[in-house]
């Protein structure tokens, strides 16, 4: 009778599967600091109360919030080279993790704002500071203490997440364990594998965020 798991294999594999976790965080990371930039700008302008800002930034975000990231991946992946844009797929992944998650954070960054109390504008406007500097130097201080646990909830979701771009051949840790399953007939101790791998990276990450949780309160 086939044993449930294979340690044996698991020890085997374990630093080809591992090899993939550059691709890993890197396009996890590397995505989220690119959606922080665009989901910044997304918020100042559905914030902007100018129409013809609002507009397409609510109809940009209600657009990537409604389609599914695969495919989004498949779109840029394997649709592009329908109208001869080849790109390599690991571009593919940071433009579709980037564009999806600007999205979310927008979202974050707006409620954020609009969450600090308004006399702080006021008061800003009071002393005379123009609304860029007010956004810079008192507005988003207080927006980041409040955007914190929601960020950390996105990027341990997009680490988590980052495992689709096996799907458009980027060799992380979960298309090594694809291709370690298929070749020995063991997919479920590869899975395994890779799930305890990805329970490490939530938990670090949680470690992390709860850190700068902290030292925000006391700053």
């Amino acid at each position: 009778m086939k044993q449930f798991i294979d340690l044996q294999l698991i020890r085997d594999s374990f630093s080809f599967v591992i090899s993939g976790l550059p691709y890993t965080l890197g396009i996890s990371f590397a995505s989220f600091l690119l959606g922080l930039i665009l989901g910044f700008f997304l918020a100042l302008m559905r914030l902007s109360g100018k129409k013809w800002l609002t507009l397409p930034s609510t109809i940009y975000i209600s657009l990537m919030r409604g389609v599914p990231m695969i495919v989004v991946l498949f779109v840029l992946y394997f649709g592009l080279p329908y109208y001869g844009i080849q790109l390599p797929a690991l571009l593919c992944a940071l433009i579709g993790f980037s564009l999806v998650s600007s999205a979310y954070i927008s979202e974050i960054f707006r409620s954020a704002i609009s969450a600090v109390d308004k006399g702080q504008w006021e008061a800003a406007t009071a002393l005379g500071l123009p609304k860029a500097k007010t956004i810079r130097y008192v507005i988003l201080p207080q927006a980041m203490r409040i955007a914190i646990p929601p960020l950390g909830n996105v990027i341990i979701d997009m680490v988590k997440s980052s495992s689709l771009v096996a799907m458009i051949t980027v060799p992380d840790i979960f298309q090594n364990a694809k291709i370690v399953g298929g070749s020995k007939w063991d997919y479920m101790s590869m899975y395994i594998l890779v799930a305890l791998i990805y329970w490490v990276l939530t938990i670090l990450l949680e470690q992390g965020q709860a850190l700068l949780e902290r030292r925000l309160r006391l700053g």
